[in-house]
């Protein structure tokens, strides 16, 4: 059996995310290929940290260079256009509508079988009471935000804290009678799905075999190449969930076996047939690793654990829920991804009414030489970031090692 030389085995994990294109800015990205990007990656992670642009940005930044945030929105939530939707994958995700069905299985479970904690809630006449008061104002009303509601008595905070009109229109989302229409000022607005979905949309609901089986084939097509855990890391199934369906998808010959050469070693791993031409090609050096980009904490590239150290040599942190006092990197660091190599990360945070970008730290990986050529690339990415940003002035506050600083400002 062919051993693949670990080049090939980063080549072909980066190629599969989107991440080996040339960086270009001549021409800005149309809805289509937003739209084309978030389908190849299958899901696209939303979050509410704000340091710079949200996760769900930089997501596509990272892939498309500058484009235009409301594209996705558009996507999203424009009837006219709606082609994903917010739903549970990997986190809180845009997914393609066309994969609604495959949302189905977990809310039928909550509708017969609520969580424990929904079902502890239930069990209180008044909180059954809310969920049908909810759902009849939605119903009569249209689409509502949680400030809709009167607000109850307890603070906004974990979810066991959440207003109970809050904990009745995720209890609604969860079992699928509401989808998300909208987001005002990023707060959530809640309609029946009868409203939200389009019509066409296949709702044949799969059993959770078939669920698993799609989920797993989907997460092996854009890991590229991975261990057998990491398909269901994709979607943060339990190993339980996903071996049967990587077995299973093995015997078939939808997934196969390889070996490749990695950090640790010759080691056996899993590619889905799709990809085995890229994979040739990569070890060809037909396909390089040519972008110079940054990614965040929550990109699809981490969603497979252990694949980052064992490819790369770098331990991806999420350090926004760290103490500050225990950070090591930065509240919102991002890794900086340069040809086919993890280089260094930085801590970015955007002063919008000076149009300032500040990198509160910039740190290479050790043996990273700050060289012209590659810091040139990560300027020339920079400049784009700030592009997207609206960002006309650059402060480094610390950076090590300290030349590298100085020669990423001397490249912008």
């Amino acid at each position: 059996m062919t051993t693949y030389p670990l080049s090939a085995l980063r080549t072909l994990a980066l190629h599969a995310a989107g991440l080996t294109r040339p960086n270009a800015t001549d021409t800005e990205p149309e809805p289509a290929t937003v739209l084309q990007t978030a389908q190849n990656l299958g899901a696209v992670q939303i979050d509410t940290l704000q340091r710079v642009a949200r996760a769900q940005y930089i997501t596509l930044w990272a892939r498309l260079g500058t484009f235009t945030p409301q594209h996705l929105d558009s996507l999203a939530y424009d009837p006219a256009e709606r082609r994903l939707f917010e739903g549970w994958y990997h986190a809180a995700c845009y997914l393609p509508m066309e994969e609604y069905r495959y949302q189905m299985p977990d809310q039928r479970k909550m509708a017969e079988n609520p969580s424990p904690g929904y079902a502890r809630w239930l069990a209180q006449e008044k909180n059954d009471a809310m969920v049908r008061h909810v759902r009849q104002r939605i119903e009569r009303e249209g689409a509502l935000r949680l400030s809709d509601f009167e607000r109850g008595e307890t603070k906004p905070g974990a979810w066991w804290n959440w207003r109970p009109a809050k904990v009745a229109l995720e209890y609604l989302l969860a079992r699928g009678e509401l989808m998300i229409s909208n987001r005002v000022r990023f707060q959530r607005v809640y309609d029946l799905r009868e409203r939200v979905l389009p019509a066409g949309v296949d709702t044949r609901e799969p059993d959770a075999a078939e669920r698993n089986r799609f989920w797993v084939e989907r997460g092996a097509r854009a890991l590229g190449v991975c261990y057998p855990r990491n398909p269901g890391d994709y979607t943060w199934m339990r190993l339980r969930q996903s071996r049967p369906a990587v077995e299973e998808l093995l015997r078939n010959g939808i997934l196969v076996e390889i070996r490749g050469e990695t950090l640790r070693g010759e080691e056996t791993l899993l590619v889905h047939r799709d990809n085995l031409p890229a994979l040739q090609q990569a070890a060809e050096g037909e396909i390089r690793a040519a972008r110079t980009t940054f990614l965040t904490p929550f990109d699809n590239l981490w969603w497979a654990q252990g694949r980052d150290e064992a490819f790369w040599g770098f331990r991806q942190r999420i350090e926004a829920y760290t103490p500050a006092a225990k950070r090591v990197y930065g509240y919102f660091s991002l890794p900086i991804l340069h040809k086919e190599r993890l280089i260094g990360r930085f801590d970015p945070k955007l002063e919008r009414a000076a149009r300032t970008l500040r990198l509160q730290a910039l740190h290479l990986e050790p043996g990273i030489d700050p060289a012209p050529e590659t810091m040139g690339a990560v300027a020339a990415a920079l400049r784009d970031f700030m592009r997207f940003h609206g960002a006309t002035d650059l402060r480094i506050e610390k950076s090590h090692p300290p030349e590298a600083g100085e020669r990423l400002l001397q490249a912008m």
